[in-house]
């Protein structure tokens, strides 16, 4: 999969979500973002691909507000997938340098992005729109090696 299907792809699913949504008030689009929009070498094309959600999430939350739609995003961190413990085995060095860095001290699991977008899908998060919510255990801080 290439970047351009990543924005392509966005913009195709959130025109088929409207079309459902206008048709009733309080629907709730979260998009999936990425903490890398905040700099990783090595990841411009896929940097460049989720600053786009994360750009189309704040345009079409006042695009679509007037309609009673929210739209946010959910930026995660490193989560413990099939491809990130292929990447990173459990044990390696390369895990442990990513948990390292991670203030909480541990890799995300993918209940806590599936917590994060069920927040934004709430009825009472309907005045909640625009918005990105990183959820990467405090990694997107910076480092606490400066603290």
């Amino acid at each position: 999969m290439d970047r351009i299907t990543l924005i392509t792809g966005a913009t195709k699913g959130i025109g088929l979500a409207c079309a459902h949504a206008l048709s009733a008030r309080g629907h709730r689009i979260v998009n999936i973002a990425s903490e890398v929009v905040l700099g990783l070498t090595e990841r411009t094309a896929y940097a460049a691909a989720k600053a786009a959600v994360m750009s189309f999430t704040r345009t079409w939350a006042l695009e679509l507000a007037g309609d009673g739609i929210t739209v946010n995003s959910v930026a995660p961190g490193p989560v413990d997938t099939d491809l990130f413990a292929l990447n990173n085995p459990p044990g390696s060095p390369a895990r442990q340098k990513k948990v390292d860095r991670i203030p909480i001290g541990r890799i995300g699991m993918p209940e806590d992005i599936a917590n994060a977008v069920a927040f934004f899908m709430a009825a009472e998060t309907g005045f909640v729109t625009g918005q990105c919510l990183y959820v990467c255990g405090g990694s997107s801080l910076g480092s606490s090696s400066f603290l």
